[in-house]
This record gives structure tokens, C-alpha cells and sequence, in this order.
């Protein structure tokens, strides 16, 4: 059996990846979100990995990779420098980067730090606070609202108001978890049930420590710089983004490109597998030419 991938980051903590599939010149390297969940929840991207070599990066803290001795080094601006140490380990002089959701924020400041290293960017539902832009929590109301012919909307509703006000329960936002999928059905059920026992608390606020976004006048300077092929992916039923938001990422680039995915909310890849994969893998085609 091969050994798993490791490299060291600056700091020297050990870090690891995942390698699934195959195909395409250079691997796409994949960030996850959560924040900080392990790579594992990415899956195989919906089927994405029959046509290309994935490369799934556990964060520092999770899953496979060792937690830091300093939790400050969590800071979604610092682990710019572990993605920068992977690619060096992985010997390529650029990369193709997928961010999904709070993945979006280390992408970016990725990007704006080592523009020249970058081939291609792919953001899913991805955040853009690196940039300056946020997307408004009671914006969450209106995909609540779309889902108004779902059994469970009745309950939903009265957590939702719950969460808004910081007064909901556990079983609230186990219940909220449906607004993340276009479909409450069994692969829905079994990703979101993986992300909740992967979910770490501690890192997570540790990622959104204070400063993380204190350079976000630059990093939107240097990202309207960046000449490279991006697609923004957002879900016709998610609520972090919402589309027109999403798109208001895509704009901050100069070859942004944006799609909606019909049916799917914060994990079309799970809602909705083929077509997301078709659209990854197009995209990419074409940013390889």
C-alpha cells in the first residue's frame, strides 16, 4: 500500500494530502471548507475524479494532517503559506485551485500573495471576505423561503428564526442542515451527518481570528490584477451565496465567469453530481489551452 502523502509546512508541522483519480495535465488541488473540515468530505467531487487527478489537502489540524503547536498559525491568512508548500512539494510551478464555501477566503489570499503561482481558480459557493466582500446572514431568509413545498419547511422555519436571533438548540441546526442540499434524500443525509462529526469547533474560530481579513484593500487590488481563468459555482438554492452575490465574486476578477446550478444549494456536488462535474471539467479544459 502506498504511504500517504506528507510534506512539512514552514512552521514544521507535518500536513498531508489525498490523491483520487486521475487525468488532466496537472492535478486539481482542493481546498475545504467547513471552516476547517477534513478533505474526506469532498468525496470524489461527484464524480469529478474519473476525469481528474484530485488532490485533496487536509488543513493543518485536520484529519491527517498534525494540529500546530500555536493555534494562532490556523489564521485563514497564514495557511496561504501551507498551500504555497504544497505546491512546492507537489513540483508544480502553478496551480489549479478549488476552494469550496470558507475555502474560498484561503484561496484568495492565496491568490493575492502568489498570483504568479496560480493556473486556474475554481470557487464553490466560496466566501470572499479575503477580498472585502460578505454576504449578508439575513440573506439566508430568501433560500429559506424557496424551499416553502418542503415537509420540513413548517419546522424550519421557527429554528431558523431561532439561529437568526442566537437562541437555537442543537436539534435546530441539525434541522437546518437541509437548507444546505437541494434534496433531503440518503446521499444528502450521509454528508451532512460526515461534516457534523468532522466539524471542530475550536479550529474553525481559530481560522476566523481576528485579523484574518485585515488586508482585504490589497488583496481586492491584487486580485483584479489576476489574469487567470475562474469560475464561480453557486447554488440556485443556497443561502451563502446567494447567486447575485456569487456573482458579485466572479466580478472581482478580470476573467471571472459565474454559473448557477439548478436544483443545488452549498454542496452541488452532492446534489447534483454530473452536472457539477461537467462543469468543472469544461471549465478546466478550457483553461488549459
Amino acid at each position: 500500500m502506498p504511504l500517504m502523502p506528507i510534506f512539512d509546512a514552514p512552521d514544521g508541522t507535518r500536513l498531508a494530502y489525498h490523491r483520487k483519480g486521475s487525468g488532466g495535465d496537472r492535478p486539481l488541488v482542493c481546498v475545504p471548507g467547513g471552516p476547517m473540515m477534513r478533505s474526506a468530505y469532498f468525496g470524489d467531487l461527484g464524480g469529478l475524479a474519473a476525469q481528474r487527478e484530485l488532490v485533496l489537502l487536509d488543513l493543518r489540524g485536520t484529519g491527517d494532517s498534525a494540529k500546530p503547536a500555536d493555534l494562532a498559525s490556523v489564521r485563514v491568512d497564514r495557511q496561504a503559506e501551507d498551500i504555497e508548500a504544497l505546491r512546492v512539494a507537489l513540483g508544480l510551478e502553478q496551480l489549479d485551485l478549488l476552494g469550496h464555501s470558507a475555502a474560498g477566503d484561503l484561496v484568495l489570499a492565496y491568490a493575492a500573495r502568489y498570483p504568479a503561482r496560480v493556473r486556474s481558480l475554481v470557487l464553490i459557493c466560496a466566501r470572499a471576505r479575503t477580498a472585502g466582500v460578505d454576504f449578508p446572514v439575513e440573506r439566508r431568509r430568501e433560500a429559506l423561503e424557496l424551499r416553502r413545498n418542503e415537509p420540513w419547511y413548517e419546522r424550519a422555519q421557527p429554528a431558523f428564526d431561532r439561529a437568526m436571533a442566537g437562541e437555537a438548540s442543537d436539534a435546530d441546526f441539525v434541522l437546518l442542515d437541509r437548507l444546505a442540499y437541494g434534496r433531503w434524500d440518503a446521499a444528502a443525509q450521509a454528508h451532512a451527518a460526515a461534516c457534523e462529526q468532522w466539524f471542530d469547533p475550536e479550529l474553525a474560530e481559530a481560522y476566523l481570528a481576528p485579523g484574518a481579513f485585515d488586508g482585504a484593500d490589497a488583496a481586492r487590488a491584487a486580485l483584479a490584477e489576476l489574469d487567470v481563468p475562474v469560475l464561480v459555482i453557486s447554488g440556485e438554492l443556497d443561502g451563502s451565496p446567494r447567486p447575485d452575490s456569487a456573482a458579485e465574486v466572479a466580478g472581482l476578477f478580470p476573467r471571472g465567469e459565474h454559473i448557477v446550478q439548478a436544483g443545488a444549494a452549498h454542496s452541488p456536488w452532492v446534489d447534483g453530481p454530473d452536472e457539477f462535474a461537467q462543469a468543472v471539467t469544461t471549465f478546466l479544459a478550457r483553461a488549459s489551452r
